[in-house]
């Protein structure tokens, strides 16, 4: 239970974040730095990433983003089978 609450909350801050530096990058205003963003997928936000790169159409284009958080997401879903 705690664990799903962790993921939602971080997920839920990671598309929260996607979102304000998309604001921010239109506004030519201080960005959140990419690595915060790929530590935020790390610790369980990935999804949140993903779906902020789909709804505000942000880092699209970064490989990083492109290719990495994509990975992210599958060494952490084979953790999950794994150690379950």
């Amino acid at each position: 239970m705690i664990l799903q609450i962790y993921l939602i909350g971080i997920n839920c801050l990671s598309l929260l974040l996607m979102g304000l530096d998309k604001l921010k990058a239109l506004r030519n205003n201080y960005r959140i730095s990419e690595k915060t963003l790929i530590f935020l997928a790390l610790i369980g936000g990935a999804i949140g990433i993903i779906l902020g790169m789909l709804i505000f159409h942000h880092k699209t284009k970064k490989i990083l983003f492109k290719v990495g958080i994509p990975i992210i997401i599958m060494i952490q879903i084979i953790l999950c089978i794994t150690t379950s």
